[in-house]
């Protein structure tokens, strides 16, 4: 579902709140961090889901894109 107002749209995927949200260096692409653990790719025209990464034990707390757009950093409570 998408919630919508005059200033944003957001898309409901994630089960805890988004904390993170950073375009794509060519705006194709938002990708999202949460407190559910997880990091969620979008299709920044669409809004559709194009892939959810898993693998952190903790809240993820910021993500980027590299400077290219081919890879995403992410810093999370993993206590490693």
């Amino acid at each position: 579902a998408l919630v919508q107002n005059p200033e944003c749209t957001v898309k409901l995927g994630h089960t805890g709140e988004v904390i993170s949200v950073a375009f794509s260096p060519d705006g194709s692409r938002v990708v999202t961090a949460s407190e559910d653990k997880l990091i969620k790719i979008w299709d920044a025209t669409t809004g559709a889901e194009v892939l959810t990464l898993t693998g952190h034990s903790g809240a993820v707390h910021c993500v980027s894109f590299s400077p290219d757009g081919k890879r995403i950093v992410s810093g999370s409570d993993d206590n490693l």
